[in-house]
């Protein structure tokens, strides 16, 4: 937890929806923010409230409790937060959920009865967002005239990413040339892939396969395919998403009218 600041700044809505913009849905790897997740922001000077309601009250309780979890942590690391509490709505489980998740209990502890760890419910969702930005990394460095060969060997060192850049330059050859490509899905690429540890030194492959190990470049067309594969399922579980989210805020306005 944060330490409020002793010059009692409280932080802004815009600070703490910045915050909240980077927990994702783990099922789509998409934004709360972009999703339409948060119905609310209140802030009391440390103190912050954050009103979340999913598409539907029977989705996953793990995959509820990783997003209102990460909601709380990515709010509680602005140094003007003192403390961020959470409040899920109109799901199944919203008690145990907000009970946790505010009173900093473990999700077995919330759910004595659950079987399985959410941890590692949480790394298998993260390898298929990893995979899923994978596929259009790659797809951006084959646009730009890459071939299978030159992919699979490209490590981390090969890589020069530069702040609010809109372009990366990938060097081949021993860094004798570099070729520029757009930086964006690069850096969302990078982004995971450091979060579960499977690119770090500079020598690392930048690319792997779904089980996280380098790409053969024989294997290369397949392993672009799992990704693309592992990518429209994400779109597909989205749209549905969307509609459910939809059909939801469609009720609660003809409630409103009546």
């Amino acid at each position: 937890m944060s330490t409020q600041p002793s010059d009692g700044s409280a932080p802004t809505r815009a600070t703490v929806r910045d915050r909240l913009d980077r927990v994702t849905d783990p099922e789509l790897d998409r934004s709360i923010v972009a999703l339409e997740y948060v119905d609310a922001i209140e802030i009391d000077g440390g103190h912050v409230g954050v009103d979340l309601t999913l598409p539907t009250a029977w989705c996953s309780p793990a995959f509820a409790w990783m997003m209102a979890v990460d909601a709380r942590d990515e709010i509680e690391s602005l140094p003007a937060v003192e403390e961020a509490r959470i409040t899920l709505s109109e799901h199944m489980h919203e008690t145990e959920i907000n009970r946790g998740v505010n009173e900093d209990l473990s999700f077995a502890e919330a759910f004595p009865d659950a079987d399985g760890d959410v941890a590692a419910v949480r790394a298998e969702l993260d390898d298929k967002a990893r995979v899923a930005r994978q596929y259009d990394a790659v797809k951006a460095l084959l646009e730009a005239g890459f071939d299978a060969e030159a992919i699979v060997d490209v490590r981390l060192r090969n890589l020069e990413l530069t702040d609010e850049a809109e372009s990366a330059a990938v060097y081949v050859r021993d860094r004798s040339f570099a070729v520029t490509v757009p930086a964006a899905p690069l850096e969302r690429y990078l982004e995971k892939a450091r979060e579960i540890g499977l690119v770090s030194a500079p020598d690392d492959h930048l690319f792997r396969t779904p089980e996280g190990d380098p790409i053969d470049p024989d294997s290369f067309e397949l392993v672009h395919r799992r990704g693309r594969l592992a990518q429209v399922n994400m779109s597909s579980q989205g749209g549905i998403c969307d509609g459910l989210r939809e059909a939801r805020e469609g009720r609660l306005e003809r409630s409103a009218d009546d």
